[in-house]
């Protein structure tokens, strides 16, 4: 399932750049989990998350909904960071 494309789906229309996400999947975890890495402007991160992570956990609750719908019973994790952490951690 092209996870990338449904995430843009729900996403891009929240973000004021969406030509500027990037969503990459991480290695690790188990066969029945994927976590997938949603890195924006700082701006665009903080409206992803939303306040006190509500947008965020609207986005796993239906994203989630997504991994079972083919009856795969995948796990999929959702993580967020901002371009500016991304230039911080490589200083």
């Amino acid at each position: 399932m092209d996870f990338e494309n449904i995430i843009h789906t729900l996403i891009d229309p929240l973000v004021e750049k969406p030509e500027k996400i990037v969503i990459k999947e991480l290695s690790g975890g188990g066969r029945k989990d994927v976590t997938l890495l949603i890195i924006a402007e700082d701006d665009d991160t903080a409206r992803l998350i939303g306040k006190r992570g509500a947008v965020a956990n609207a986005l796993r609750e239906v994203i989630g909904i997504v991994g079972k719908a083919d009856n795969s019973n995948l796990r999929i994790h959702l993580k967020f960071e901002s371009f500016l952490e991304k230039e911080n951690d490589a200083e």
